[in-house]
């Protein structure tokens, strides 16, 4: 059919229809034909030539080429030949691409074979250059085996164990009495038996039970407060001992507030203390404790009791025995043989940071401040050399009186309050002075005003507490003086003694009251205002923070008293105090389980360095200084490091020899880069170097049901150099599955049952932990070996800081006040986290023990703050902020279960947990730094021969 270009049917015609028809078939064929030609003719072509050219000599080449133009006309060869030909060219085309695929897969076999082979070649490469690398760290391990072997042998001072105690075995012998008044000539050389107490005794001490032995009779005593809390305090203390026969010291409760009777009074406490068991005659070795309370009320009411309790030993004969009180006459009083120690004003034990504010803002409201009354003393109307004496104190204090009371009125910006009558003068408005007229014959003591607690008022709103010492020069001490530096040092009030040359100070042997106090004569008064003007800030929150210490370690409860009248007499004989407990650390296995083992895989990303030699375990020497650490550093140790009562194995202010003493006599240990030469990455790799003898550390691991995580951590510490052990703290309540496989890192692995889940065991004083590095590091922190052992190297030249890798810090809350936890990147840090730090096992004990219990329990509250908690404790026994190494910021742990820093309230309870350690210390104690520490030749470019420390570091 044929439609014109209107759409219309248009008939044909039956020969235009055939010729139609023809003219499709012919294009068709056409069409067929060449396709088989353009197919079929190379071919054939391919198929022949190959086939000639392989069969037929050279020389026929060119005669089988002629046969095969003789076919190149297609159009004389019958259909059947052609399809007999198409078919053969089929079967060829399909047997070509058959052997075409066998080719391709033996080419990809060969391929795979070939990349198979090169890794392998890879690999042991690799292997050989591991194999190269333990082969230069077992040479230098044979190397430092050699010259530990040398130092053995050459040693000239063995090592010391702990000697066995040498105790007596008898109470005191009975000695004839002694001519009275004798023991007014008493120094511990003349008047104590050292016999008693050997060096090596570890120093027992008795305390006679006053319900059992009383001094005094019930009906003088006014409560039992010091006698029963004495009785439970003493108990803690690790020199007490219930032997009387072994005992070096016997303290003996004398009283503490007592309204004596009478001069026949004497003759009963001489009685009674003659009469004790031990007393031996002559009363050596006995320690008289009167410990004072009744000036905490002193008042105009309570004057007759102050005066009266200033001296229960008056006309006593104390033979040989030590006196310790508040109150001292000049007469009585022998230096470095009697004590004075503070009145008992406060709580038996425990924590006491709630009674103190806070040391700033660094000036108060008040410059100084002062409230007494001079109290009028009736002996003063004899006419002896002593009472002309006081008579001409007495005119000095009435001159210094009127210069303070004339100091309110000038014209100054600082502010005065000052009350020198207790009746009238407390009534006065704050900043005022009542005028005091005083008269020629009142000589004496200044009383104290007001109740403690508006007397704490007072002295929270004053920069500088006055202390006018007795205007009696036959005094030293008295219990009114004492307490009024008691409750300056308590409230934060810095002590400013007028007259201070004139008396003496608590504990004053080992106590430098020059940091906590101010020292000025009478003579100077009229310079009191230009002097305290020059104190800048500084030094006031110095003397302000030196006088809490001081305070809440020696003063502040009667636990602490004890204990520091038994510390120094101990000290003073040179004995060192009983070694620090340990924290056991039992496994968590049992002893009859024994743990299935696998072998570690080494990194593959780990960098493939010599980072030191493999070693047999060495933990640190213990106890190296035990009887001339005191000698020594004994001011440090009172004054600045916390804690005088107890002996630590090791501690991070140890003395540092000078360099030339590894090579001239003292050389033991020490492994000095390159033997002392000098050397780039090569020779520092092979030895540690430094300041201090060779060492090793310890990891400690908490862990949490994670144990996956945890294996994969541990895995990943083989082959760590100086690595003595790894402390797994198993805090999970359930224990390790029994087929759980622990890799075998070839050092112990030693998994501690935990008694309870509380982030505080990260920082327990284990048994297991034998050196003095510490290394904690969670679970899930990924740490490199070069890393590490560039974080141990840093630490051993900052042995009493925290150093470590992820760095933190404490950021003002510019909208509300007060202190924020910021992790942001910052140029400023002022923590560094547990998480991946180096520390000294000393502040374990500190954590602990001697850290405020209150602490411990918020983070127990909260788990979570305690890397805060350590690193509040450390800033605030050196003053110094940490060291933070390499670049690292965070952690990354992928597949880890989510930790506890993801949670939403984390950083909230970390903003807790800052302010309120913040207010637990008194002051914030964190320290900035904008340092951080890298590798020496990092980022150096050196000569080709030569090496750097730490190729990626």
């Amino acid at each position: 059919m044929v439609f014109d270009s209107g759409g219309l049917y248009q008939p044909m015609g039956g020969r235009e229809i055939v010729c139609h028809w023809l003219s499709h078939i012919k294009l068709s064929r056409i069409i067929i034909l060449v396709s088989i030609v353009l197919v079929i003719v190379p071919l054939i072509t391919h198929y022949y030539l190959s086939k000639v050219e392989s069969n037929a000599p050279s020389g026929d080449i060119h005669r089988t080429r002629s046969k095969l133009e003789a076919f190149e006309d297609f159009s004389t060869l019958k259909a059947s030949d052609l399809k007999l030909r198409i078919e053969e060219m089929l079967r060829i085309k399909g047997s070509v691409s058959a052997e075409l695929r066998v080719l391709e897969a033996r080419r990809q076999r060969l391929q795979l074979e070939v990349a198979s082979f090169t890794q392998r070649i890879d690999e042991l490469k690799q292997e050989l250059l591991h194999h190269q690398t333990e082969l230069e760290r077992l040479k230098i391990s044979v190397e430092q085996a050699q010259v530990a072997q040398r130092e053995a042998v050459q040693r000239n001072t063995p090592d010391l164990a702990l000697p066995k105690r040498l105790l007596p075995s008898l109470p005191p012998a009975t000695l004839a009495a002694q001519p009275r008044g004798s023991g007014s000539a008493c120094r511990m050389h003349n008047c104590f038996d050292h016999s008693r107490c050997s060096l090596v005794s570890g120093f027992p001490v008795y305390f006679y039970n006053p319900d059992q032995h009383p001094v005094i009779s019930p009906e003088w005593e006014i409560e039992g407060f010091v006698k029963t809390t004495l009785k439970q305090t003493l108990g803690y203390n690790p020199h007490f001992s219930t032997d009387p026969n072994t005992s070096c010291i016997f303290l003996v409760l004398v009283g503490e507030a007592l309204l004596l009777r009478g001069n026949s009074s004497s003759t009963v406490v001489e009685t009674l203390l003659h009469g004790l068991p031990y007393w031996g005659g002559d009363g050596r070795n006995h320690v008289l404790l009167n410990l004072a309370r009744s000036s905490s009320s002193v008042g105009p009411d309570s004057r007759a009791t102050s005066t009266g309790a200033r001296d229960v030993f008056r006309g006593v004969d104390t033979g040989r025995a030590l006196v310790v009180q508040s109150f001292f006459s000049r007469a009585r009083y022998r230096r470095g043989f009697d004590i004075i120690v503070p009145p008992i004003l406060g709580q038996p034990g425990g924590d006491v940071w709630q009674e103190c504010p806070h040391l700033l803002p660094a000036r108060r409201k008040f410059l100084l401040s002062f409230q007494g009354e001079l109290h009028r003393s009736k002996e003063t109307d004899r006419e002896d050399d002593a009472s002309v004496t006081d008579r001409h104190q007495q005119d000095i204090d009435s001159f210094v009186v009127e210069h303070l009371q004339g100091m309110v009125f000038r014209r100054t910006s600082d502010r005065f309050l000052f009350h020198f009558e207790c009746s009238a003068g407390m009534t006065s408005p704050a900043g005022t002075a009542r005028l005091v007229k005083l008269q020629p014959d009142a000589g004496g003591e200044w009383e104290l005003c007001g109740t403690e607690s508006s007397r704490a008022a007072v002295l929270r709103e004053s920069t500088f507490s006055l202390v006018l010492v007795p205007t009696q020069v036959d005094v030293v001490s008295t219990t009114a003086l004492q307490t009024r530096i008691y409750e300056a040092l308590k409230n934060g009030a810095i002590p400013v003694l007028l007259g201070g040359d004139q008396v003496e100070l608590p504990y004053a042997e080992v106590v430098d009251w020059r940091r906590a106090a101010l020292f000025l004569p009478k003579a100077r008064v009229t310079e009191l205002h230009f002097f305290l003007r020059t104190v800048p800030d500084a030094d006031l929150l110095v003397l302000r923070r030196q006088g809490r210490l001081v305070w809440e370690r020696y003063c502040a409860s009667v636990q602490s008293t004890v204990d520091t009248v038994v510390a120094l007499v101990r000290d003073r004989l040179g004995i060192p105090p009983l070694p620090a407990e340990d924290e056991p650390s039992p496994s968590v296995f049992n002893a009859s389980f024994v743990p299935l083992k696998t072998d570690a895989i080494v990194p593959e990303a780990e960098p493939e360095e010599s980072l030191g030699p493999m070693e047999p375990p060495y933990p640190s020497p213990k106890f190296k200084r035990n009887y001339t650490f005191f000698l020594t550093q004994g001011h440090e140790v009172w004054n600045d490091w916390g804690d005088p009562f107890r002996l630590y194995p090791q501690l991070p202010f140890d003395l540092v020899l000078p360099s030339d003493a590894k090579f001239m006599g003292s050389g033991v240990g020490f492994r000095p880069i390159g033997r002392g030469a000098g050397g780039a990455g090569k020779e520092f790799c092979e030895s540690l170097g430094g300041n201090n003898p060779r060492e090793q550390f310890t990891i400690v691991m908490l862990t949490y049901e994670r144990e996956q995580v945890l294996i994969n951590s541990l895995g990943r510490l083989y082959g760590l150099p100086y690595l003595h052990k790894v402390v797994v703290v198993w805090n999970s309540p359930k224990p390790p599955l029994e087929d759980l496989r622990w890799p075998d890192i070839g050092v112990p692995v030693h998994v501690v049952k935990a008694s309870r889940n509380s982030l505080n065991n990260r920082f327990l004083p284990y048994d297991a932990i034998e050196t003095e590095a510490v290394l904690s590091v969670d679970d899930d922190a990924h740490l490199r070996h070069d890393e590490i052992m560039f974080g141990f190297r840093v630490w051993r030249e900052q042995r009493d800081r925290v150093v470590g890798f992820p760095g933190r810090f404490h950021a003002w809350d510019l909208n509300h006040g007060g202190w924020l936890y910021n992790s942001n990147y910052s140029c400023e840090l002022s923590m560094v986290l547990t998480g991946a730090a180096f520390f000294h096992k000393y502040y374990t004990y500190l954590y602990s023990y001697w850290l405020p219990q209150a602490i411990r329990d918020k983070v127990d509250e909260y788990m979570n703050c305690e890397d805060i908690a350590m690193n509040f404790l450390v800033s605030h026994i050196t003053r110094k902020p940490p060291v933070k190494v390499t670049s690292r910021w965070t952690f990354r742990c992928p597949g880890c279960p989510v930790s506890l820093s993801e949670d939403d309230t984390h950083f909230q309870e970390r903003h807790k947990c800052i302010n309120f350690f913040t207010e637990v210390f008194g002051y914030m104690p964190l320290l900035n730094t904008q340092f951080r520490a890298d590798s020496i030749l990092f980022k150096t470019r050196i000569p080709h021969d030569k090496q750097k420390c730490f190729k990626f570091i």
